[in-house]
């Protein structure tokens, strides 16, 4: 039941060129910053990568991109990283954009097992073209596939050995249905407490869905847009 690792080096050694990875986050909050690194340390190439939003220039996910690991994003808001505009626009990276909802609910689809599902949202859109569709109640609904990885990096506040994970408020964000949607799935955590510390009432992930778990370092916690105002005379 101990699946401590020792770090983001060892939680990857298997991954290999052309893997699809899942990456929790939302803007800059929430991102597995140490495991981002150790992929790129580790130079694999070919990636997919899943995730709502690409990083930017030079911060999470973008750091993939500067070394030219990414082959594929699946991504649903792809703004504030010009890089990844660029190599889109080479024919460098090909990218798959999904409306936010429905790429966490085909995420959560493949954990819970399901076949797919139909939603209004894309219908009579580029989204939309070449899929199932349906009319449901007078209203027509795009058939959308669930969404599975081999990979997934989470981050979580804290977790214990057994992959038990507690996330701090927005930066629970994508993390938790995304570990329910990989094969393997791996979390980095900032503080890593013994088995029977974390309130059970409090788990968001259970530790059933977690394959590998350490405590990593160096948290940057970067604030994407700072927005300031005068204080009052």
């Amino acid at each position: 039941m101990n699946k401590r690792v020792a770090n983001a080096e060892e939680a990857i050694k298997a991954i290999q060129d052309g893997a699809t990875i899942m990456m929790g986050g939302f803007g800059l909050c929430g991102i597995p910053e140490n495991l981002i690194a150790a992929v790129r340390r580790k130079g694999v190439k070919n990636l997919t990568v899943i995730s709502n939003n690409a990083g930017v220039d030079d911060f999470g996910i973008g750091l993939l991109l500067q070394t030219k690991q990414v082959k594929k994003m699946i991504a649903t808001y792809v703004g504030e990283n010009k890089l990844f505009e660029q190599q889109v626009l080479s024919g460098e990276l090909e990218v798959e954009l999904n409306p936010q909802g429905t790429l966490a609910e085909r995420m959560r689809a493949a954990g819970a097992g399901l076949g797919g599902f139909f939603t209004p949202t894309g219908y009579g859109t580029p989204v939309g073209e070449g899929k199932e569709t349906r009319e449901i109640g007078g209203k027509m609904y795009v058939l959308e596939k669930p969404l599975r990885a081999q990979y997934a990096f989470i981050k979580a506040w804290k977790g214990d050995r057994w992959g038990n994970l507690i996330y701090r408020k927005t930066a629970r964000n994508f993390n938790p249905v995304m570990a329910t949607a990989a094969d393997t799935v791996i979390a980095e955590v900032e503080e890593l407490v013994d088995v029977g510390e974390l309130d059970p009432d409090f788990v968001h992930t259970p530790g059933i869905f977690v394959d590998a778990i350490f405590q990593g370092k160096d948290y940057e916690k970067r604030i994407e847009r700072r927005t300031t105002r005068q204080r009052a005379a």
